[in-house]
């Protein structure tokens, strides 16, 4: 298995791999161009958003600044609208749905390393640590607060509302009103 593959399938893996590292200096390239663009640009900033993302529907609109680790993860479902200052670490699949709102310095992880510093520092020639990645998957119809954490491994349901300063560290179901540190469910939206 690859570097790659490993990281895309959960398992331990060496971020600081060739291929890896080669595919985060495309992004940081991208992402270099996006975020200095003339916003009236808007059909080049949607073809850097083509090359950088995996999947982007019609209508997405993504404000500068814009960071993310690799890009290639990040599928963004049709009329989604990420709003400035968001953080997608998309070491693994981070999915969002269509019809989004996700707010102002929104973060997204998928990074996750052991608790304990003993099985996480480690010495190898390219790394100093161990780390793995799990999906993040978010529904269509959702809107995520400003300055909200999404955890990795957590799912989203569909038309969900999460409140501004959010941490997700469990999933949540669809059609609900949730918010808190950690985030909970607060109500049922119907």
């Amino acid at each position: 298995m690859t570097e790659k593959e490993k990281m895309l399938n959960g398992d331990f893996y060496d971020s600081r791999d060739v291929e890896l590292i080669k595919i985060y200096h495309k992004a940081r390239k991208l992402l270099k161009l996006y975020n200095n663009l003339d916003s009236e640009l808007t059909q080049e900033k949607a073809s850097i958003l083509n090359d950088l993302l995996q999947f982007k529907g019609n209508g997405v609109w993504v404000e500068a600044p814009f960071f993310c680790d690799y890009g290639e993860n990040i599928s963004i479902g049709e009329n989604t609208f990420v709003n400035t200052n968001c953080i997608f670490l998309d070491n693994n699949k981070i999915t969002i749905g269509k019809n989004g709102l996700i707010a102002p310095y929104v973060q997204i992880y998928t990074a996750i390393h052991p608790l304990k510093a003993s099985e996480r520092i480690i010495k190898t020639p390219n790394t100093r640590y161990l780390t793995a990645a799990k999906p993040v998957f978010i529904g269509d119809n959702v809107w995520i607060g400003g300055n909200s954490v999404i955890l990795p491994s957590v799912t989203i349901g569909n038309n969900v509302t999460i409140g501004a300063g959010s941490i997700v560290t469990k999933d949540i179901p669809d059609n609900v009103l949730a918010f808190g540190n950690p985030c909970r469910v607060i109500k049922k939206l119907e």
